[in-house]
């Protein structure tokens, strides 16, 4: 580098002299169309769908529920939907919604608690549409990745035990 340049060779600036090789009043203004996207959150409803329909719900017996579930889903106004499963054995309780800034799951239909928090998640599926199951994540963190999740047995209501009833007698 001579001693009379003010930059290098790549047009970094020269720390020593305090110049750059091209000025900001030398780059003409971009005009052109905006290059920047705001970030979208992609939904997920699709891969929601086809679990539903090839996994969780499939065959003429449970088109009624799926059917009802699809339709609940497409009032939503959500974009990230997550299936609740009773273990890991991927037995369909309910569709829960994600909306990405709280740390709670809300439910849409089925059944399963109302709101579910985020650590409160025993376990992580990802659906694969080619192979048509879910697959466990060895993680426990609730993304928008997600596709399903399990909870704790404890989370399960159980049904309360009334008392008997006395048996009719035989007149």
């Amino acid at each position: 580098m001579s001693p009379g340049r003010p930059s290098n060779q790549n047009g970094d600036k020269d720390w020593e002299n305090g110049s750059n090789a091209s000025s900001p009043a030398s780059i003409p203004e971009y005009t052109g169309p905006k290059l920047f996207k705001e970030p979208s959150f992609k939904s997920n409803k699709f891969i929601i769908h086809s679990a539903l329909s090839r996994c969780c719900l499939a065959g003429r017996v449970n088109e009624g529920q799926k059917n009802k579930i699809i339709e609940e889903m497409e009032k939503s106004s959500a974009n990230h939907f997550l299936i609740l499963l009773r273990d890991n054995n991927c037995q369909f309780r309910a569709i829960y919604t994600l909306d990405g800034q709280s740390e709670e799951l809300q439910r849409l239909c089925g059944v399963g608690p109302r709101a579910i928090s985020c650590s409160a998640v025993e376990a992580i599926y990802k659906y694969s549409s080619d192979r048509k199951q879910f697959s466990a994540l060895p993680s426990r963190t609730v993304s928008m990745s997600v596709d399903a999740f399990t909870i704790p047995a404890q989370l399960w209501q159980t049904k309360k035990q009334g008392t008997p009833k006395k048996a009719a007698t035989p007149k």
